[in-house]
C-alpha cells in the first residue's frame, strides 16, 4: 500500500477560475478553464507551502502503513516541485518557496524506510515545444532535450527512484 500525491501550484485555484467552479479535477485547470499560459504562469508566485514538513508528510504516510509515496514532479501544466537547471519553470525560480520539495523528501523517505516514487507527466502544456513537437522535427528535438534532461534529473539527484510513473494524458 502506497501514498499517491498530486500536488502542485494548481491547488492555488482551488477548482476555481474567475469565479467559476471549473469541472473536473484541479490539475487539469488550466485546460478545462482554457487558460493561456501568461495567466496561469503568475499562479506559481502564490504557491509557498510553508508548512510543508517532509519528516512530518513521510511520518504520517508510514504511520498508516504505507511502504511508498508515488508524487508529482511535474504534472501536465509544466512546473517542477524540483530545483530544475533545465528549466526556470521550478520551485525555486518561479515560487516564492524557494525549497526542493523532492529533496526534502527524498531524504525524509530515506531515513524512515519508505520508497520514493515520482509521477511525471510528459506532456506539458508550458514548454512552448510541447504542442509543436507532433508537427515539427526541430520542436520535437527541443522537446525531447527538455524531457530527457528532467528525467535525467530526477533519475541523478534524489537517491534511488523506485518508481517513475510517466503520464502522457
Amino acid at each position: 500500500m502506497g501514498m499517491f500525491v498530486d500536488w502542485g501550484f494548481y491547488a492555488v485555484t482551488a477548482g476555481e477560475w474567475e469565479g467559476k467552479k471549473i469541472a473536473g479535477i484541479g490539475e487539469w485547470i488550466m485546460e478545462r478553464a482554457d487558460i493561456p499560459v501568461a495567466e496561469y504562469e503568475p499562479l506559481a508566485q502564490q504557491f509557498n507551502p510553508v508548512k510543508f514538513n517532509a519528516d512530518e508528510f513521510v511520518g504520517i504516510a508510514k504511520n498508516a502503513g504505507m511502504k511508498y509515496i508515488v508524487i508529482t514532479s511535474k504534472h501536465h501544466d509544466g512546473f517542477c516541485l524540483w530545483d530544475s537547471e533545465v528549466t526556470d519553470y521550478d520551485i525555486i525560480d518561479a515560487s516564492p518557496f524557494k525549497r526542493d520539495i523532492l529533496k526534502e523528501l527524498s531524504k525524509a523517505c530515506k531515513k524512515q524506510g519508505i520508497k520514493l516514487c515520482f509521477y511525471h507527466s510528459i506532456m506539458d502544456w508550458h514548454h512552448p515545444d510541447g504542442a509543436r513537437c507532433f508537427k515539427d522535427e526541430k520542436a520535437r528535438r527541443r522537446f525531447l532535450d527538455f524531457t530527457q534532461g528532467c528525467v535525467r534529473e530526477l533519475c541523478s539527484n534524489y537517491g534511488e527512484i523506485d518508481i517513475m510513473w510517466y503520464d502522457v494524458s
